[in-house]
């Protein structure tokens, strides 16, 4: 992690979970984190879980990844701060409860497509322009799910699969365009199991199923910056032991 020291990470959904442990560990690792989330007050909660000396490199910012004026204005922002972004970590990720055929559901299916597969694109577009711009090998991670690998049968969360697929998909089609034009930027997906966090109802919670922490996750996503820079990792699996899905 050492030539990331003193980068920029922009990291989405920070308010909670994953996102949560991914800002405070990469603030503690020496980066200076924009975390984006829309409860901007537990992001900025965060800087109490870290060593005094990082705290002024976590910044909280509001920003509906949803919504692509927040993310034109967040990323104008970081730019006019601090000259641009090095590391963009698509983390924000939603789930209605709702089937596909549903009466009545459109503005839920709406909601899920807008922030897990828009948002991630619309990030990751700004994210690329950014380190165009600038000529730095940066490094784009999406944080995906094994539902973007297989469908889980899960009643409510069925357009949540068909987003996740779209990661799957995304992510290798960012690397096809990464390469061909010639630059050493990369583009990464982790995958995770049944995570404990809020995406995941509270029925399966606290230690009824094996599950994976925040930490877990924040972990690999640690272990994949700081491949050397000649390492693509296209794909990264994680799963607690004895998961049933």
């Amino acid at each position: 992690m050492d030539r990331w020291v003193g980068k920029v990470a922009v990291v989405t959904g920070t308010s909670s979970g994953i996102g949560a442990a991914i800002a405070k560990d990469l603030t503690k690792a020496g980066m200076v984190v924009v975390g984006l989330a829309r409860r901007v007050e537990r992001t900025e909660a965060l800087k109490e879980d870290l060593p005094e000396s990082a705290r002024d490199r976590l910044h909280a910012v509001k920003c509906d990844v949803s919504k692509e004026e927040d993310i034109l204005k967040t990323f104008k922002w970081v730019e006019e701060k601090f000259g641009g972004v090095d590391v963009m970590i698509n983390n924000a990720g939603i789930s209605r409860q709702t089937d596909l055929l549903d009466a009545g559901n459109t503005e839920m299916l709406r909601e899920v497509l807008d922030t897990n597969v828009m948002g991630l694109v619309l990030c990751s577009r700004e994210a690329y322009q950014s380190m165009k711009k600038r000529s730095v090998d940066g490094h784009i991670i999406h944080i995906n799910s094994i539902a973007g690998h297989k469908v889980l049968n899960f009643p409510k969360i069925n357009i949540y699969n068909g987003s996740k697929h779209a990661v799957t998909a995304i992510t290798e089609t960012m690397m096809n365009e990464l390469r061909n034009a010639g630059t050493k930027i990369k583009v990464t997906s982790i995958s995770p199991g049944a995570v404990e966090t809020e995406i995941i109802p509270e029925s399966m919670r606290n230690g009824k199923y094996p599950m994976l922490e925040a930490e877990d996750v924040s972990e690999a996503v640690l272990y994949a910056l700081g491949t050397h820079p000649r390492v693509q990792i296209q794909e990264l699996t994680i799963r607690p032991v004895g998961e049933f899905f």
